[in-house]
């Protein structure tokens, strides 16, 4: 009886605290800290899908592994079809629901995040370019001959699942301020990403494509205005932008992106509704994204077959340039920009972290993974050397996980208890304002 008094003590908050102003505060909270427990949990079932098709893609059943992401799916009305194969469907339909709440995440950073003002954006902003750049620069330096010069977009790409679940074997190591940095770092990396995914790895547009996709948002315009509410209202005119983008040539899943930019981060105002619609449909859909999308794609693109592969002079300059841009190059990019960043007074670190703390989220962000291999997807299309595009990306990621793992274990103490509790104050503080 004395311990539930105590909790619901607890839950009021101190005496003088405003219950209706905590309340909101839990509220503002909460998501965030379920996000980051989603995406370390994902980031399990990401690694055992990957050692999944890995394994099968190098056992007797290898066939099969092919005949399965090669089944054609689709449409057949008498003479005409319209077939793709399985892993078509997984690439380029199911991604763009992932796709869908990276979209919805980066308006909500930008809105009342940790990229709303310029003095929260300066840092993770100028670290995420610098780990872009970066590796493009060094994957160019190993491999910039013209049959493989079309890599040089695959290290860019940070996998927050993988990142955060690295962080998160850390312990109280890691101050949440960090996990705090190190998202808002892997969201910038996603919006430049998917920057690169539209004007480079898109084929020629087509002007009836755009047309068809301004269409579709400009219903979603419509719907907004006239007040549905009803989500499911906004799949229609979403399938448009969708199939305007793939009609355009410019790849479809940016209709999920551009769709999530477009969902409301504000409640609708009418004192019924506490969370915005972003907020709603990411706590829907993150958890389907995170342990069914991701794993998928991964089963369906993970698994090389080494047996009779021949790395030749090009496949063997991707595989090293990927695998030395995302090791050396992802942290070296971070740990340049950001530490001229802070030197110049540009932008500062968080209170509770120092540079050794910068040190081990460079090597973490190094694990690329599934973005970088949608966007080797992209960039070596039907060619041979999509194999040693992946095996960079795969060595490479595992690598950065290990390295960050060890520095991690040996460059950050144990937070004690007050430490733990002040920096959490400290991150909850900052990321209070992130959800309408």
């Amino acid at each position: 009886m004395r311990r539930r008094k105590k909790d619901e003590h607890d839950r009021r908050g101190p005496p003088e605290s405003w219950e209706p102003l905590l309340r909101m505060a839990r509220i503002a909270t909460l998501p965030l800290e379920r996000f980051l427990r989603i995406e370390a949990a994902s980031g399990i079932v990401l690694i055992a899908a990957a050692a999944l098709a890995f394994a099968w893609a190098n056992s007797p059943w290898a066939e099969l592994y092919e005949t399965l992401w090669s089944y054609p799916l689709g449409l057949k009305v008498g003479g005409t079809a319209y077939e793709r194969p399985l892993v078509w469907v997984v690439n380029d339909g199911l991604m763009t629901v992932f796709f869908f709440v990276a979209g919805m995440e980066i308006r909500r950073e930008l809105h009342d995040g940790e990229l709303s003002s310029r003095r929260k954006a300066m840092l993770p902003l100028l670290a995420a370019l610098g780990g872009m750049v970066a590796p493009a620069l060094v994957y160019l330096s190993i491999a910039g001959g013209p049959e493989v010069r079309s890599g040089w977009g695959v290290p860019m790409a940070t996998d927050i699942a993988f990142a955060i679940g690295v962080l998160a074997l850390l312990g109280k190591r890691v101050p949440p301020a960090l996990r705090v940095l190190l998202l808002t770092l892997a969201v910038v990396d996603d919006l430049g990403a998917i920057v690169v995914i539209a004007f480079f790895y898109s084929s020629g547009v087509a002007v009836s494509g755009v047309l068809i996709a301004a269409a579709g948002v400009g219903g979603i315009f419509l719907l907004r205005w006239i007040g549905a509410r009803r989500s499911v209202a906004y799949v229609a005119p979403a399938l448009v932008v969708w199939g305007g983008f793939y009609a355009a040539g410019i790849h479809p899943t940016i209709a999920g992106v551009v769709v999530g930019l477009l969902t409301p981060v504000r409640a609708w105002g009418d004192g019924n509704e506490v969370i915005s619609p972003a907020e709603r449909l990411i706590a829907r859909l993150h958890p389907w994204v995170a342990f069914g999308v991701m794993p998928i794609f991964a089963l369906a693109n993970a698994g090389v077959a080494l047996g009779g592969a021949s790395f030749d002079a090009s496949a063997t300059a991707v595989a090293v340039g990927t695998g030395v841009g995302l090791v050396i190059g992802k942290p070296l990019g971070i740990l340049l920009v950001s530490g001229l960043a802070i030197r110049l007074g540009v932008a500062a670190l968080p209170r509770g972290l120092c540079f050794r703390h910068l040190v081990a989220l460079g090597f973490v962000a190094g694990i690329g993974f599934t973005m970088a291999l949608f966007v080797a997807q992209l960039a070596f299309v039907g060619s041979p050397l999509l194999g040693a595009a992946k095996v960079g990306v795969l060595g490479a990621s595992a690598a950065a996980a290990v390295i960050g793992l060890a520095l991690g274990r040996i460059l950050l103490p144990k937070q004690e208890i007050h430490e733990d509790i002040d920096t959490a104050d400290e991150a909850e503080g900052a990321a209070s304002g992130r959800r309408s």
